[in-house]
């Protein structure tokens, strides 16, 4: 984030947290403006993508370690026993990585359980294992799990619950979950092809008429926008900075919708985004349990309109909070019944770093060994698709599941250099981050518009005709077209060789110390000034 970013999010750090300990870290709740105004607290997250243990905030100067799942929970808890009419919701993308995977999500919904969710909107990544074992997953919820724009490819039957209300201490919440149509490409497309993801505006507008009349405050829980860069400092970094354009406009699309707690873009509001049209207040964290969204709001005494409001995301600062027991225990619970996730699978001689939108160690590191596993031409593995870096030195299985947690199979395909021409092009707009590849040579000018932007493209030194015929290795998300990618899905698949983390571990398993992979393969033309 910029500097006046952190400052701000930092103030508001500070604010929050002044004159309270470690175990009372909240304020005090605020006095109501009359004897019958309303004070009500709602506290969100979106993206949390098991995240679940503190990491190293080496992107902020005044933090030493941020997140933790266990960490955040004593941090709700405080805060429900200080504030009025605490809701907590969250966006989607509860699952991912080594955990979810073995357990087809049901750590994430356990957790939840726990933590005391009220309700959470669909996110692409509840896809991760398919469609079916997330519609049965769900069902582990004592809570709304919300998708009202989802339905049976083809039908009128809904494949989620639209809306519910939730009421507390008088106060009625109607509360609407909806997923993005772009947030559905990101997702292996035969894992939800069976569903029709509608027109969002469409649904929330139904939902809307249903509910409005009946509730004090109506919440829209989304996830859509820009899909967000996967890599720790992200925030910091302005390219890879996301957008809420696609909640401004839903916000301004449909009439009634008092707060919109969004997802999927990880894009960060220190403060909400009130709409200058319907007044819709819109925030959004950062995602990875990294901050816990804060938005607290009087309600007229009369008309119940919002008369006041306080909006702020609170860092989750690891060591100024004493992790929760009961979440700590059913971590312990889940991880020692797979201990084997943490046995040693080898070595590597320095950190393998991932980067969005440029060339980076894991990335051809795992390009790399699609190329040995399979004996293609050339491997490509999607940016977006690097969810952890690798450390230096021992490499558990636990590592490589985090790194990469998805359940697709390495494909071999005959592409012709034109094809493949179009799909580092299309990586090269940045909208999926980019590819990252072995066998290849590229050079870009990002000056250029896109589609237009390499400059040479060459295989062993030669160059790459439009003509000329590859067989290329790639995960399965890629070979379907996920991530827009649509040159893949134009050949058959030839063979497959495995689970992509499978690959992986095998060729970690057969070297003793891995090498940092040789850097060079995609150089950016830097004119003179």
């Amino acid at each position: 984030m910029t500097r006046t970013r952190f400052t701000l999010l930092l103030v508001l750090f500070v604010s929050i947290f002044s004159g309270c300990n470690a175990n009372d870290p909240a304020p005090a709740a605020p006095a109501a403006q009359t004897q019958t105004d309303t004070i009500v607290t709602l506290l969100f997250t979106n993206d949390v993508e098991s995240a679940y243990d503190p990491i190293p905030a080496f992107w902020l100067d005044d933090i030493s370690m941020i997140g933790g799942i266990a960490e955040m929970t004593t941090l709700i808890e405080s805060l429900r026993a200080t504030q009025p009419n605490v809701f907590l919701f969250d966006s989607g993308d509860i699952f991912t990585g080594a955990l979810a995977k073995l357990t087809d999500g049901k750590l994430a919904f356990e957790l939840m359980i726990t933590m005391g969710y009220d309700a959470m909107a669909i996110g692409n990544h509840e896809f991760e294992y398919g469609h079916e074992i997330f519609a049965w997953e769900k069902n582990r919820a004592p809570f709304p799990v919300l998708g009202a724009n989802f339905f049976y490819k083809d039908t009128d039957h809904p494949y989620a619950q639209a809306h519910t209300i939730l009421e507390r201490d008088g106060v009625r919440i109607g509360v609407i979950g909806i997923m993005g149509q772009d947030a559905a490409t990101a997702i292996i497309p035969s894992y939800i092809a069976p569903l029709d993801v509608r027109d969002p505006a469409e649904a929330v507008r139904k939902s809307v008429a249903e509910l409005r009349d009946q509730v004090d405050l109506i919440v829209l829980l989304t996830h859509q926008g820009k899909t967000a860069p996967m890599q720790t400092d992200a925030e910091t970094d302005p390219r890879l900075q996301r957008d809420i354009d696609a909640d401004i406009a839903l916000a301004g699309a449909v009439e009634g919708i008092d707060i919109l707690f969004a997802g999927h873009a990880d894009a960060g509001t220190p403060e909400p985004v009130v709409h200058p049209q319907t007044g819709t207040l819109i925030m959004q964290t950062y995602g990875q349990a990294t901050h816990l969204g804060y938005l607290q709001l009087t309600l007229d005494s009369e008309t119940r309109a919002i008369k006041a409001y306080d909006g702020k995301l609170i860092p989750v600062e690891a060591s100024q909070l004493i992790p929760d027991s009961n979440i700590l225990a059913k971590l312990k619970q889940y991880r020692d019944a797979h201990g084997e996730i943490m046995v040693k699978v080898g070595a590597t001689e320095a950190p393998m770093i991932r980067r969005y939108i440029e060339e980076s160690d894991i990335g051809n590191l795992f390009a790399d060994i699609f190329v040995a596993a399979t004996g293609a031409d050339i491997g490509f593995v999607h940016g977006g698709s690097l969810r952890k870096d690798l450390p230096e030195g021992d490499v558990r299985l636990v590592d490589i599941l985090d790194s990469y947690p998805f359940v697709d199979s390495v494909n071999v395909k005959e592409m012709s250099g034109g094809q493949i021409r179009r799909a580092l092009e299309q990586s090269l707009t940045f909208e999926r981050g980019m590819l990252q590849l072995s066998g290849l040579e590229m050079t870009y000018d990002l000056e250029q518009p896109n589609y237009s932007r390499i400059v040479t493209l060459e295989k062993n030194g030669q160059p790459v005709l439009d003509t000329d015929m590859f067989t290329v290795a790639a995960p399965g998300f890629l070979t379907e077209g996920g991530d827009l990618y649509d040159s893949f899905p134009e050949s058959e698949v030839i063979r497959s060789v495995g689970k992509v983390s499978d690959v992986i571990i095998e060729y970690f398993r057969n070297n003793e110390v891995v090498d940092l992979p040789a850097r060079g393969r995609q150089w950016q033309v830097v004119k003179p000034q």
